[in-house]
Protein backbone atom coordinates (compact mmCIF):
# COMPACT_ATOMS: atom_id res chain seq x y z
CA UNK A 1 0.00 0.00 0.00
CA UNK A 2 1.42 3.23 -1.09
CA UNK A 3 2.02 5.59 1.86
CA UNK A 4 0.19 8.43 -0.11
CA UNK A 5 -2.69 6.42 -0.23
CA UNK A 6 -3.31 7.06 3.71
CA UNK A 7 -4.72 10.82 4.43
CA UNK A 8 -3.13 12.10 7.49
CA UNK A 9 -4.59 15.76 8.67
CA UNK A 10 -2.72 17.98 11.03
CA UNK A 11 -4.23 20.37 12.84
CA UNK A 12 -2.16 23.64 13.70
CA UNK A 13 0.04 25.34 11.65
CA UNK A 14 3.07 26.17 14.54
CA UNK A 15 6.14 25.00 14.95
CA UNK A 16 5.12 21.39 16.24
CA UNK A 17 2.49 20.37 13.82
CA UNK A 18 4.29 22.18 10.82
CA UNK A 19 7.99 19.88 11.72
CA UNK A 20 6.00 16.72 12.06
CA UNK A 21 4.07 17.08 8.85
CA UNK A 22 7.83 18.04 7.60
CA UNK A 23 8.99 14.23 8.21
CA UNK A 24 5.19 12.96 7.08
CA UNK A 25 5.51 14.43 3.50
CA UNK A 26 9.00 13.79 3.31
CA UNK A 27 7.82 10.34 3.87
CA UNK A 28 5.44 10.38 1.49
CA UNK A 29 2.19 10.46 2.97
CA UNK A 30 -0.61 12.94 2.02
CA UNK A 31 -0.54 15.65 4.22
CA UNK A 32 -3.54 17.80 5.45
CA UNK A 33 -2.12 21.00 7.69
CA UNK A 34 -5.44 22.81 8.88
CA UNK A 35 -4.51 25.97 10.70
CA UNK A 36 -6.92 28.81 12.38
CA UNK A 37 -5.19 31.81 11.54
CA UNK A 38 -4.48 33.26 8.24
CA UNK A 39 -0.41 32.93 8.67
CA UNK A 40 1.71 29.77 10.12
CA UNK A 41 3.87 29.98 13.36
CA UNK A 42 1.15 29.67 15.91
CA UNK A 43 3.09 31.27 18.90
CA UNK A 44 6.25 32.84 16.75
CA UNK A 45 5.31 35.83 15.72
CA UNK A 46 7.59 38.42 14.09
CA UNK A 47 6.83 42.08 12.30
CA UNK A 48 9.36 45.22 11.21
CA UNK A 49 8.03 48.15 12.64
CA UNK A 50 10.01 51.93 12.36
CA UNK A 51 13.71 50.14 12.54
CA UNK A 52 12.92 47.57 14.50
CA UNK A 53 12.62 43.46 14.29
CA UNK A 54 9.73 42.42 16.77
CA UNK A 55 9.48 38.74 17.75
CA UNK A 56 6.63 38.95 20.36
CA UNK A 57 6.79 34.54 21.10
CA UNK A 58 10.03 33.03 21.40
CA UNK A 59 13.07 35.55 20.66
CA UNK A 60 15.34 32.44 19.92
CA UNK A 61 16.25 28.51 20.15
CA UNK A 62 18.74 26.73 21.31
CA UNK A 63 20.29 24.16 18.87
CA UNK A 64 19.71 21.13 21.21
CA UNK A 65 19.26 18.15 18.43
CA UNK A 66 20.73 17.66 15.09
CA UNK A 67 16.88 17.94 13.75
CA UNK A 68 16.77 21.62 13.86
CA UNK A 69 19.65 22.16 11.33
CA UNK A 70 18.48 18.85 9.08
CA UNK A 71 15.35 20.92 8.88
CA UNK A 72 16.77 24.23 8.19
CA UNK A 73 19.07 23.06 5.60
CA UNK A 74 16.37 21.20 3.93
CA UNK A 75 13.65 24.39 3.70
CA UNK A 76 16.51 26.81 2.59
CA UNK A 77 17.11 28.70 5.57
CA UNK A 78 20.64 27.61 5.64
CA UNK A 79 22.11 31.61 4.87
CA UNK A 80 19.10 33.04 7.03
CA UNK A 81 20.42 31.25 10.63
CA UNK A 82 22.16 33.42 13.05
CA UNK A 83 23.75 32.71 16.40
CA UNK A 84 23.79 34.77 19.56
CA UNK A 85 26.79 36.44 19.89
CA UNK A 86 29.04 35.74 22.57
CA UNK A 87 28.50 38.95 24.71
CA UNK A 88 24.99 37.36 25.03
CA UNK A 89 26.10 34.21 27.26
CA UNK A 90 26.33 36.81 30.29
CA UNK A 91 22.83 36.47 32.35
CA UNK A 92 22.08 38.87 34.65
CA UNK A 93 20.14 38.69 38.01
CA UNK A 94 18.16 41.64 40.01
CA UNK A 95 18.83 41.67 43.45
CA UNK A 96 18.27 44.63 45.24
CA UNK A 97 17.53 46.63 42.50
CA UNK A 98 21.31 45.48 41.06
CA UNK A 99 22.18 43.65 38.34
CA UNK A 100 24.39 40.35 38.96
CA UNK A 101 26.37 38.34 36.19
CA UNK A 102 24.85 34.92 36.76
CA UNK A 103 28.37 32.99 37.31
CA UNK A 104 28.87 30.26 35.06
CA UNK A 105 32.56 28.55 36.43
CA UNK A 106 33.80 28.30 40.09
CA UNK A 107 35.72 31.02 40.56
CA UNK A 108 32.69 33.11 39.13
CA UNK A 109 30.63 31.64 41.67
CA UNK A 110 32.59 32.58 44.86
CA UNK A 111 32.93 36.11 43.79
CA UNK A 112 30.10 37.27 42.92
CA UNK A 113 27.80 39.21 45.59
CA UNK A 114 24.63 37.39 44.21
CA UNK A 115 24.39 34.79 46.45
CA UNK A 116 25.59 34.81 50.34
CA UNK A 117 28.24 33.12 51.76
CA UNK A 118 25.91 30.82 53.82
CA UNK A 119 24.00 29.96 50.25
CA UNK A 120 27.57 29.09 48.41
CA UNK A 121 28.67 26.97 51.30
CA UNK A 122 25.07 25.14 51.37
CA UNK A 123 25.29 24.67 47.72
CA UNK A 124 28.72 23.05 48.13
CA UNK A 125 26.81 20.51 50.34
CA UNK A 126 24.37 18.98 47.25
CA UNK A 127 26.37 15.75 46.98
CA UNK A 128 25.33 14.48 49.73
CA UNK A 129 21.93 14.96 49.90
CA UNK A 130 20.23 11.83 48.82
CA UNK A 131 17.42 11.15 46.33
CA UNK A 132 13.57 11.90 46.96
CA UNK A 133 10.95 9.79 47.03
CA UNK A 134 8.22 12.04 46.05
CA UNK A 135 8.34 11.50 42.27
CA UNK A 136 6.15 13.58 40.23
CA UNK A 137 4.36 14.90 43.09
CA UNK A 138 7.62 17.04 43.80
CA UNK A 139 7.59 21.00 43.09
CA UNK A 140 10.57 22.31 41.76
CA UNK A 141 10.57 24.82 44.29
CA UNK A 142 10.86 21.62 46.91
CA UNK A 143 13.27 20.44 45.21
CA UNK A 144 16.00 22.87 44.82
CA UNK A 145 15.48 23.88 48.42
CA UNK A 146 16.35 20.84 49.37
CA UNK A 147 19.18 20.14 47.50
CA UNK A 148 20.36 23.89 46.83
CA UNK A 149 19.33 25.43 49.54
CA UNK A 150 15.98 28.24 49.94
CA UNK A 151 18.67 31.55 48.88
CA UNK A 152 19.56 29.19 45.29
CA UNK A 153 16.05 28.70 44.84
CA UNK A 154 14.80 32.34 45.41
CA UNK A 155 17.67 33.96 43.16
CA UNK A 156 18.44 31.50 40.68
CA UNK A 157 15.78 29.10 39.95
CA UNK A 158 12.70 31.44 40.53
CA UNK A 159 13.86 33.87 37.96
CA UNK A 160 14.94 30.98 35.75
CA UNK A 161 11.57 29.08 35.78
CA UNK A 162 9.72 32.65 35.30
CA UNK A 163 12.27 32.60 32.27
CA UNK A 164 11.13 29.31 30.71
CA UNK A 165 7.88 28.77 31.85
CA UNK A 166 6.57 32.15 32.85
CA UNK A 167 5.87 29.52 35.91
CA UNK A 168 6.08 29.64 39.30
CA UNK A 169 8.32 26.58 40.76
CA UNK A 170 6.13 26.35 43.85
CA UNK A 171 3.09 24.68 41.53
CA UNK A 172 5.54 23.06 38.80
CA UNK A 173 6.35 19.00 39.05
CA UNK A 174 9.65 18.76 38.99
CA UNK A 175 9.62 15.59 37.03
CA UNK A 176 7.38 16.73 34.61
CA UNK A 177 8.53 20.49 33.86
CA UNK A 178 12.15 19.50 34.39
CA UNK A 179 13.19 15.62 33.55
CA UNK A 180 16.49 16.41 32.72
CA UNK A 181 17.33 17.76 36.48
CA UNK A 182 15.44 15.46 38.09
CA UNK A 183 17.08 12.84 36.18
CA UNK A 184 20.27 13.37 37.51
CA UNK A 185 19.31 12.95 40.62
CA UNK A 186 16.92 9.79 39.75
CA UNK A 187 20.12 8.28 37.77
CA UNK A 188 23.30 9.57 38.89
CA UNK A 189 22.16 10.70 42.70
CA UNK A 190 23.42 13.90 42.57
CA UNK A 191 22.98 17.17 40.42
CA UNK A 192 26.64 17.66 40.13
CA UNK A 193 27.54 14.46 39.41
CA UNK A 194 24.79 13.60 36.89
CA UNK A 195 25.77 17.24 35.05
CA UNK A 196 29.38 15.03 34.75
CA UNK A 197 28.63 12.13 33.50
CA UNK A 198 25.19 12.94 31.90
CA UNK A 199 27.22 15.07 29.47
CA UNK A 200 28.25 11.49 28.34
CA UNK A 201 25.07 10.07 27.25
CA UNK A 202 24.36 13.11 24.93
CA UNK A 203 27.34 12.70 23.38
CA UNK A 204 26.48 9.30 22.37
CA UNK A 205 23.21 10.67 21.40
CA UNK A 206 24.42 13.75 19.11
CA UNK A 207 22.80 16.18 21.85
CA UNK A 208 23.77 19.22 23.29
CA UNK A 209 22.76 20.47 26.78
CA UNK A 210 20.78 23.45 27.35
CA UNK A 211 24.16 25.20 29.25
CA UNK A 212 26.19 24.43 25.91
CA UNK A 213 24.22 24.17 22.83
CA UNK A 214 24.12 27.29 20.91
CA UNK A 215 21.79 29.90 20.36
CA UNK A 216 19.86 30.35 17.23
CA UNK A 217 17.50 32.74 15.70
CA UNK A 218 17.27 34.16 11.79
CA UNK A 219 18.24 37.40 9.98
CA UNK A 220 14.56 37.77 9.75
CA UNK A 221 13.18 36.70 13.18
CA UNK A 222 11.82 33.66 14.21
CA UNK A 223 8.42 33.77 12.26
CA UNK A 224 10.76 32.57 8.93
CA UNK A 225 11.21 29.21 10.34
CA UNK A 226 7.76 28.31 10.57
CA UNK A 227 7.09 29.97 7.06
CA UNK A 228 9.85 28.40 5.58
CA UNK A 229 8.66 24.78 6.50
CA UNK A 230 5.28 25.89 5.42
CA UNK A 231 6.37 26.98 1.89
CA UNK A 232 7.88 23.50 1.93
CA UNK A 233 4.13 21.93 2.38
CA UNK A 234 2.16 24.10 -0.17
CA UNK A 235 -0.36 23.66 -1.56
CA UNK A 236 -1.45 21.26 1.76
CA UNK A 237 -2.14 24.22 4.19
CA UNK A 238 -5.37 25.80 4.69
CA UNK A 239 -5.71 28.52 6.75
CA UNK A 240 -8.23 30.16 8.39
CA UNK A 241 -9.69 26.93 9.15
CA UNK A 242 -11.34 26.67 12.35
CA UNK A 243 -11.56 22.52 13.60
CA UNK A 244 -15.10 22.04 15.40
CA UNK A 245 -15.30 18.83 15.59
CA UNK A 246 -13.68 15.16 15.29
CA UNK A 247 -15.82 12.28 14.43
CA UNK A 248 -15.49 9.00 15.05
CA UNK A 249 -16.63 6.42 11.43
CA UNK A 250 -16.22 3.27 11.06
CA UNK A 251 -12.02 2.68 10.09
CA UNK A 252 -11.61 6.51 10.19
CA UNK A 253 -12.56 9.88 10.96
CA UNK A 254 -14.04 13.07 10.15
CA UNK A 255 -13.44 16.43 10.44
CA UNK A 256 -15.85 19.40 10.83
CA UNK A 257 -14.36 22.23 10.27
CA UNK A 258 -15.09 26.15 9.14
CA UNK A 259 -12.85 27.83 6.83
CA UNK A 260 -14.06 31.66 6.84
CA UNK A 261 -18.00 31.91 6.97
CA UNK A 262 -18.24 28.37 4.69
CA UNK A 263 -18.59 24.95 6.61
CA UNK A 264 -16.60 22.12 5.27
CA UNK A 265 -16.17 18.84 6.44
CA UNK A 266 -12.95 16.18 6.05
CA UNK A 267 -12.90 12.30 6.10
CA UNK A 268 -9.09 11.36 6.92
CA UNK A 269 -7.14 7.93 8.38
CA UNK A 270 -5.02 9.62 10.62
CA UNK A 271 -5.53 13.29 13.09
CA UNK A 272 -2.62 14.45 14.70
CA UNK A 273 -4.04 17.49 16.88
CA UNK A 274 -0.50 20.06 17.64
CA UNK A 275 -3.39 22.87 18.59
CA UNK A 276 -3.32 24.11 22.15
CA UNK A 277 -4.84 22.08 25.08
CA UNK A 278 -7.47 24.41 25.74
CA UNK A 279 -8.48 24.46 21.58
CA UNK A 280 -8.40 20.20 21.79
CA UNK A 281 -10.71 20.15 24.46
CA UNK A 282 -13.58 21.56 22.17
CA UNK A 283 -12.81 19.82 19.35
CA UNK A 284 -12.84 16.38 20.88
CA UNK A 285 -15.21 16.86 23.46
CA UNK A 286 -17.86 14.70 22.00
CA UNK A 287 -15.76 11.35 21.67
CA UNK A 288 -14.88 11.50 25.22
CA UNK A 289 -15.66 13.65 28.28
CA UNK A 290 -12.68 12.84 30.24
CA UNK A 291 -10.06 13.73 27.46
CA UNK A 292 -11.84 17.60 27.26
CA UNK A 293 -11.28 17.49 31.20
CA UNK A 294 -7.51 16.44 31.28
CA UNK A 295 -6.61 18.65 28.86
CA UNK A 296 -9.18 21.71 30.10
CA UNK A 297 -6.70 21.15 33.30
CA UNK A 298 -3.58 22.18 31.26
CA UNK A 299 -2.80 25.93 32.89
CA UNK A 300 -2.07 28.46 30.25
CA UNK A 301 -1.31 31.96 32.32
CA UNK A 302 -1.65 35.44 31.06
CA UNK A 303 1.52 36.84 29.72
CA UNK A 304 1.90 40.33 28.24
CA UNK A 305 5.12 40.86 25.98
CA UNK A 306 5.93 44.55 25.66
CA UNK A 307 8.50 45.19 23.16
CA UNK A 308 10.76 48.64 23.88
CA UNK A 309 13.42 50.52 21.54
CA UNK A 310 15.61 53.89 22.79
CA UNK A 311 17.90 55.61 21.59
CA UNK A 312 21.03 53.78 22.51
CA UNK A 313 23.28 56.80 23.57
CA UNK A 314 20.79 57.29 26.25
CA UNK A 315 21.01 53.87 27.94
CA UNK A 316 23.18 54.18 31.22
CA UNK A 317 23.51 49.77 31.62
CA UNK A 318 26.46 48.25 29.60
CA UNK A 319 24.71 46.22 27.34
CA UNK A 320 26.57 43.20 27.24
CA UNK A 321 24.55 40.15 28.31
CA UNK A 322 21.47 38.10 27.35
CA UNK A 323 19.18 40.17 29.49
CA UNK A 324 18.29 39.46 33.19
CA UNK A 325 15.32 38.11 35.16
CA UNK A 326 13.65 39.23 37.96
CA UNK A 327 12.89 37.09 40.88
CA UNK A 328 9.74 36.87 42.99
CA UNK A 329 11.24 38.29 46.10
CA UNK A 330 12.12 41.38 44.11
CA UNK A 331 8.74 42.72 43.78
CA UNK A 332 8.69 43.95 40.58
CA UNK A 333 5.68 43.93 38.01
CA UNK A 334 7.63 42.30 35.45
CA UNK A 335 9.59 39.12 35.14
CA UNK A 336 12.40 40.14 33.03
CA UNK A 337 14.21 41.58 29.93
CA UNK A 338 15.57 40.14 27.20
CA UNK A 339 18.37 42.90 25.23
CA UNK A 340 17.08 41.64 21.97
CA UNK A 341 19.41 44.21 20.01
CA UNK A 342 22.28 42.90 21.68
CA UNK A 343 21.98 39.23 21.15
CA UNK A 344 21.49 39.23 17.44
CA UNK A 345 22.33 41.83 14.74
CA UNK A 346 19.26 43.34 12.64
CA UNK A 347 17.06 43.97 15.43
CA UNK A 348 17.13 47.31 15.40
CA UNK A 349 18.89 50.77 13.48
CA UNK A 350 22.97 51.10 14.52
CA UNK A 351 21.62 54.11 17.13
CA UNK A 352 18.61 51.80 18.05
CA UNK A 353 18.08 49.54 20.92
CA UNK A 354 15.89 46.90 21.46
CA UNK A 355 14.44 45.32 24.56
CA UNK A 356 11.45 42.65 25.16
CA UNK A 357 10.05 42.57 28.37
CA UNK A 358 7.81 40.10 29.93
CA UNK A 359 4.99 40.93 32.42
CA UNK A 360 2.25 38.71 34.56
CA UNK A 361 2.88 34.94 34.02
CA UNK A 362 1.45 31.96 36.62
CA UNK A 363 3.83 34.30 39.14
CA UNK A 364 1.22 37.21 39.08
CA UNK A 365 -1.75 36.66 36.56
CA UNK A 366 -3.56 38.98 39.03
CA UNK A 367 -1.35 42.04 37.70
CA UNK A 368 -3.72 42.23 34.45
CA UNK A 369 -7.26 42.63 36.85
CA UNK A 370 -8.14 46.18 35.62
CA UNK A 371 -4.62 47.28 35.32
CA UNK A 372 -5.33 49.36 31.99
CA UNK A 373 -2.34 51.16 30.48
CA UNK A 374 -0.81 51.88 34.05
CA UNK A 375 0.38 48.65 34.31
CA UNK A 376 2.48 49.23 31.61
CA UNK A 377 3.90 52.92 32.69
CA UNK A 378 4.45 51.28 35.75
CA UNK A 379 6.51 48.10 33.70
CA UNK A 380 8.83 51.19 31.43
CA UNK A 381 9.56 53.23 34.77
CA UNK A 382 11.06 50.33 36.82
CA UNK A 383 12.51 49.60 33.61
CA UNK A 384 14.14 52.52 33.25
CA UNK A 385 15.29 52.52 36.46
CA UNK A 386 17.29 49.22 36.75
CA UNK A 387 18.68 50.46 33.26
CA UNK A 388 19.47 53.40 33.86
CA UNK A 389 18.28 55.45 31.17
CA UNK A 390 16.98 58.78 31.74
CA UNK A 391 14.41 59.00 28.58
CA UNK A 392 11.26 57.81 27.26
CA UNK A 393 11.03 54.94 24.60
CA UNK A 394 10.77 56.11 21.59
CA UNK A 395 8.85 53.32 20.05
CA UNK A 396 6.62 51.09 22.08
CA UNK A 397 4.71 47.85 21.23
CA UNK A 398 2.69 45.07 22.79
CA UNK A 399 0.99 41.76 22.51
CA UNK A 400 -1.52 40.21 25.15
CA UNK A 401 -1.00 36.58 25.38
CA UNK A 402 -4.57 35.62 27.05
CA UNK A 403 -3.25 32.09 27.21
CA UNK A 404 0.74 31.84 26.73
CA UNK A 405 2.60 29.11 27.70
CA UNK A 406 1.51 25.96 29.31
CA UNK A 407 2.32 24.98 32.52
CA UNK A 408 3.46 21.58 34.08
CA UNK A 409 2.15 21.40 37.45
CA UNK A 410 2.07 18.70 39.95
CA UNK A 411 -0.25 15.96 39.30
CA UNK A 412 0.60 16.90 35.40
CA UNK A 413 2.04 13.19 35.27
CA UNK A 414 -1.98 12.04 35.29
CA UNK A 415 -2.99 14.21 32.34
CA UNK A 416 0.35 12.77 30.65
CA UNK A 417 -0.65 8.80 31.45
CA UNK A 418 -4.25 9.81 30.16
CA UNK A 419 -3.32 11.24 26.84
CA UNK A 420 -1.05 7.63 26.27
CA UNK A 421 -4.21 5.54 27.43
CA UNK A 422 -6.07 7.72 24.79
CA UNK A 423 -4.48 7.70 21.52
CA UNK A 424 -3.65 3.86 22.30
CA UNK A 425 -8.07 3.55 22.74
CA UNK A 426 -8.31 5.41 19.81
CA UNK A 427 -5.91 4.56 17.06
CA UNK A 428 -5.29 6.66 14.44
CA UNK A 429 -5.50 10.15 16.75
CA UNK A 430 -2.27 11.44 18.27
CA UNK A 431 -2.02 14.61 20.89
CA UNK A 432 0.93 16.31 20.43
CA UNK A 433 2.37 19.85 20.91
CA UNK A 434 4.65 21.61 23.44
CA UNK A 435 1.63 21.10 26.44
CA UNK A 436 3.78 17.63 25.83
CA UNK A 437 7.67 16.62 25.84
CA UNK A 438 8.88 20.52 26.56
CA UNK A 439 7.40 23.40 25.57
CA UNK A 440 10.76 24.95 23.84
CA UNK A 441 11.62 25.17 19.99
CA UNK A 442 13.93 22.45 20.24
CA UNK A 443 11.95 20.17 22.18
CA UNK A 444 8.99 20.94 19.48
CA UNK A 445 11.46 19.99 16.97
CA UNK A 446 12.61 17.33 19.17
CA UNK A 447 9.42 15.65 19.51
CA UNK A 448 8.04 16.08 16.37
CA UNK A 449 10.35 12.84 14.96
CA UNK A 450 9.13 11.03 17.49
CA UNK A 451 5.26 11.77 17.04
CA UNK A 452 6.05 10.69 13.55
CA UNK A 453 7.52 7.78 14.50
CA UNK A 454 4.60 6.73 16.44
CA UNK A 455 2.41 7.52 13.26
CA UNK A 456 4.94 5.28 11.21
CA UNK A 457 4.12 2.06 13.75
CA UNK A 458 0.73 2.95 13.61
CA UNK A 459 0.51 2.92 9.86
CA UNK A 460 2.55 -0.38 9.87
CA UNK A 461 0.11 -2.28 12.24
CA UNK A 462 -3.19 -0.87 10.52
CA UNK A 463 -5.53 -3.60 8.99
CA UNK A 464 -6.19 -3.79 5.36
CA UNK A 465 -9.93 -3.39 5.62
CA UNK A 466 -8.58 0.46 6.84
CA UNK A 467 -6.00 0.58 4.16
CA UNK A 468 -8.82 -0.50 1.05
CA UNK A 469 -11.52 1.20 2.34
Amino acid sequence: MDKNQIKITVLGAGISGLATAFWLNKDGFDITVLELKNEPGGSMVTRREDGFLIDYGPNSGLETTPLIGQIVEEVGLKGQIIYAQDKANKRYILRNNQLHALPTNPLAFFKTKLFSPKAKLRLLAEPFFGKSKEGYYQSVSEFVKRRLGQEFLDYAINPFVAGVFAGNPDNLSVKSAFPKLYRLEELYGGLFKGLILGARERKKRAEQSKQSARMFSFKDGMQIFPKAIARKLEPNIQYNSNVEKVVKLETNYKLVYRQMDESKEMVTDIVLSTVPAFHAASIFDDRENKLSNHLNQIYYPPVKVLFLGFQKEFVGQPLDGFGFLIPAKEKKSFLGAIWSSTIFPFRADEDLVAFTLFIGGARSPELFDNAGDSLVSSVIEQFKKIMHIHKDPIFISEKMWFKAIPQYRLGYIEQERYFDRFEMNNPGIFLSGNYRGGVSVGDCIKNSELTYKKICSHVNNMPAVNLLK
